[in-house]
């Protein structure tokens, strides 16, 4: 991906229209400081199964660099959030991903293995039935001088819920960030478990983030 001053991700974005709409970005990271606010939300991809081919693709559009050093040049990842969600209907596990700068573009994917960008081998998913694969675009989780991780808190990588057992980073190279979560069921047997997609543009702990939330069915689990 290109970091160029100038340099344009021409893309777009497909909101998806739902009646019941879940809380805006329910798993903060922190307690709530005053001054903290939702800018906007929208559902970005309304409940789906994005199996093996036929991943969910979000698009954004913006110029890079988008910020001047010492900042990063594309949109960075700050946090990591994760949460449980029994009473909702329908009830869910999500994985939140929070970013600086804008919104990155992204897809989301079931996979049969997770397979990391620099060493082409697979990466260890113990407890994970399946795996949907998400892989930011026009994205970083690294300093300006490759230095140092721009990710400030996440939960330990074992989540331990019925729907999300885990994730693991997979890449951060040449705009890439890929992360794999495991899903409890294989896909296989649980073949359509849906997944929807959540965006925030929120004010949180006196930061303006980013928040990318994907959220896993957790109906088969009750």
């Amino acid at each position: 991906m290109s970091s160029e001053p100038g340099a344009t991700a021409t893309v777009t974005a497909t909101v998806t229209a739902t009646v019941t709409a879940p809380p805006p970005d329910s798993d903060e990271t922190a307690p709530p400081h005053t001054g903290d606010r939702v800018i906007s939300s929208r559902i970005s991809h309304d409940w789906g199964w994005p199996g093996p081919g036929a991943a969910f693709r979000i698009t954004h559009q913006y110029k890079v660099p988008i910020a001047q050093p010492p900042e990063p040049p594309l949109p960075y990842l700050r946090t990591i959030g994760v949460g449980r969600h029994p009473s909702d209907s329908p009830p869910y596990d999500q994985i939140s991903f929070r970013f600086k700068g804008a919104f990155p573009s992204y897809d989301v994917e079931y996979v049969p293995q997770l397979i990391s960008d620099g060493s082409g081998l697979p990466v260890p998913m113990p407890g994970a039935g399946s795996i949907l694969r998400i892989v930011f675009h026009n994205a970083q989780a690294h300093t300006l001088d490759g230095k140092s991780s721009t990710i400030v808190s996440a939960p330990p990588q074992a989540v331990g819920f019925k729907g999300i057992t885990r994730y693991a980073p997979a890449g951060d190279f040449e705009g890439v960030v890929t992360y794999g979560v495991g899903v409890g069921r294989p896909v296989s047997k649980l073949p359509h478990t849906p997944v929807r997609i959540y965006e925030v543009e929120k004010i949180e702990q006196g930061q303006h983030l980013y928040v990318v939330a994907v959220q896993v069915d957790t109906t088969a689990w009750r």
